[in-house]
């Protein structure tokens, strides 16, 4: 079984949480019964999450040998020179190595999204854009330190695709069987 979910903001990638107070978790969401993710999404960050009944599938989408593209859309402080799209058009340095190059594009129009709750912050002093990003690993808060590496710091991040699966209109907190 594979099940595409868009996973809404300040959501936990599992079913149970410790910490206190709880944090919200994919047990409110009324999955089907033994599936976990395969993968991760930040706390902080939306969109496109994959579970799975099946462990040797979750690896095939997982594991970073397999080079499984996985498409962000990205909205950074800032509006992006050619330069530093070219940086992360080459790979990053960051402290634990440098990435891999990324797909990089200013996404024009904005796309048109849910309303995030609560929304991002916004300033008017401060320019803001969108950029579709696609790397194919799958470090922790990758997409996040790379756009601050190279001088965007990330505001909201929405994880639309991984490999050939789409989020496509899938509502925030709803899931279907792929």
């Amino acid at each position: 079984m594979l099940i595409a979910f868009n996973k809404p903001f300040n959501v936990l990638c599992q079913f149970t949480d410790r910490s206190e107070p709880p944090r919200r978790t994919l047990a409110e969401f009324g999955l089907p019964p033994r599936v976990y993710a395969a993968g991760r999404l930040d706390y902080d960050s939306e969109g496109l999450l994959l579970l799975t009944d099946d462990g040797a599938l979750a690896n095939r989408l997982t594991d970073p040998r397999h080079k499984q593209p996985k498409t962000y859309w990205v909205q950074v402080e800032g509006t992006p020179t050619d330069e530093q799209l070219d940086r992360l058009r080459r790979g990053v340095a960051l402290n634990d190595g440098p990435t891999r190059p990324a797909r990089v594009e200013p996404l024009e129009p904005v796309p048109t999204l849910w309303p995030r709750d609560p929304p991002v912050r916004f300033r008017k002093s401060v320019p803001d854009a969108w950029l579709s990003m696609t790397i194919t690993e799958g470090r922790n808060r990758q997409v996040r330190r790379m756009t601050a590496a190279v001088g965007l710091p990330t505001l909201r991040l929405v994880r639309v695709a991984m490999g050939d699966t789409r989020l496509g209109d899938l509502a925030p907190g709803a899931w279907r069987a792929l």
